[in-house]
């Protein structure tokens, strides 16, 4: 069979022989649900990484690998009465059905808005779920449902369903997010550059105290401020800082390239002549 013609049921079907007990393969049955999750981040930050280099012809192959995942995870779930990806699938179409009243009418798949009454709700300003006509009254109508979503299910904090998992820079912008959305935060970035420079100095307090578990609870009050800015002016932490660390392994990789070809290691320069190849490196970009 051409490989183009397989079929999500092929998938299921592959997934199912791997973990079969007496002719599957040895690795995949030892696997369990805790066992493989890093394999799960590795593949979701490698798809990341093709979609920031632009390197769209292999995407699909990087998405065959997060599917992997879910059809593993659903496997196993099958094979323990915990779930399967019939359920899964059912469980993502519900909530995304439930979640955009402004496109699936009643929450019928071929459900249709009537636009013109909607954007006249909205105009009017007696907008309800369904009549949205803006992506920031989208957002605000998401996250309303969530709430209820969360009230539902006896979760009544605000940040009762963060993960403690996150990343720590997603997971503090979603902190501070949910919090905002019941009043606690600043109103604009002003503010917010003042915590800033308090949080520096009580850094600089602890660094001349020389006490370690005092300098790292203050730098992460600083990293913590910091996100807090970078969400006031509406920027992605995350995003900016992976950007930040590759234009260093830009910048790092070219200083060393200069160095090989004057046959030398960059590890011989002097901190004087470092700073001036890395200000030539930089200049040349």
């Amino acid at each position: 069979m051409d490989n183009a013609g397989y079929t999500l049921a092929d998938l299921l079907r592959i997934m199912e022989r791997l973990r079969d007990p007496e002719d599957g393969c040895p690795w995949d049955l030892q696997q369990d649900f805790q066992s493989i999750v890093p394999s799960t981040l590795e593949e979701c930050y490698e798809l990341a990484a093709a979609i920031e280099a632009g390197d769209y012809p292999h995407l699909a192959d990087e998405l065959g690998d997060v599917l992997f995942q879910v059809v593993f995870y659903a496997q196993l779930g099958q094979e323990q009465k915990l779930f399967s990806f019939e359920s899964v699938v059912h469980g993502l179409s519900d909530k995304l059905l439930r979640r955009h009243p402004h496109v699936f009418a009643d929450g019928e798949i071929e459900g249709v808005v009537d636009k013109t009454v909607a954007q006249a709700g909205v105009q009017l300003g007696t907008s309800t779920e369904g009549n949205v006509g803006s992506t920031a009254a989208v957002k605000e109508q998401w996250e309303a449902i969530k709430a209820k979503e969360r009230a539902g299910r006896s979760q009544l904090g605000a940040l009762d369903d963060v993960p403690v998992a996150l990343p720590a820079l997603p997971r503090a912008q979603k902190l501070q997010k949910r919090a905002s959305r019941v009043g606690f935060d600043w109103k604009s970035a002003e503010p917010v550059w003042s915590k800033l420079d308090e949080e520096l100095g009580e850094l600089r307090e602890a660094v001349a105290r020389k006490n370690d578990e005092d300098m790292e609870d203050e730098l992460g009050d600083l990293l913590f401020t910091v996100v807090n800015l970078s969400r006031h002016l509406r920027i992605d932490a995350e995003t900016a800082l992976r950007r930040a660390s590759s234009k260093f392994e830009r910048r790092f990789r070219a200083m060393e390239a200069q160095c090989a070809v004057q046959g030398q290691a960059l590890e011989v320069l002097d901190s004087a002549a470092m700073e001036l190849l890395w200000s030539d490196v930089k200049a040349a970009e």
